[in-house]
């Protein structure tokens, strides 16, 4: 299991996500480091003038308490723990379980519970890692703004199937 993953999870889904942003069609708004000024908001209790100012540090306990365990990322095997987490940023935690939990079969409840992690056990990780991708690819096809956003979607996809797979491999 991942305990010790978190931080190089974060670092590579922060590359992912890159830096400060506004784009005009983006339903999340003004973003920074993956973090959306409603989601800063939010968790810092009050509100806040710029987004320029976020820093990876900063960010990380957010990182760790809204999608790191939501995700269930410390139990989840290394790879799977980083493709789920990631999805889990970019569409909310619990979509990304449910769609883990469909991958392998199991009623998408969206906790992760002994059934789940006995049926992830029982598998093959780097297969459930191509399996979940491509279910990422299904569901950002589905969305309205793929047209706009999808080709850096599918290319983050591409990019973190590669990356979980060695992890899965050096596990």
């Amino acid at each position: 299991m991942s305990e010790g993953n978190f931080k190089k999870c974060l670092d590579l889904v922060l590359k992912a996500e890159g830096g400060w942003v506004n784009h005009k069609d983006d339903p999340g708004g003004e973003t920074n480091l993956g973090v959306t000024k409603r989601v800063w908001e939010e968790y810092v209790g009050h509100p806040v003038t710029t987004m320029k100012n976020l820093t990876p540090e900063l960010v990380a306990p957010l990182y760790e308490q809204k999608y790191w365990r939501p995700c269930y990322g410390e139990v989840l095997p290394r790879g799977l723990d980083f493709v789920t987490f990631s999805m889990g940023v970019n569409a909310g935690p619990g979509r990304s379980v449910k769609l883990l939990q469909s991958a392998i079969g199991c009623v998408p409840d969206g906790v992760i519970g002994p059934r789940t992690r006995e049926l992830i056990s029982d598998s093959n990780c780097a297969a459930i890692i191509a399996k979940f991708s491509e279910s990422r690819r299904q569901y950002y096809r589905s969305l309205k703004t793929f047209p706009i956003f999808g080709k850096g979607w599918l290319n983050r996809v591409d990019h973190e199937e590669t990356e979980a797979l060695q992890m899965a491999k050096n596990e």
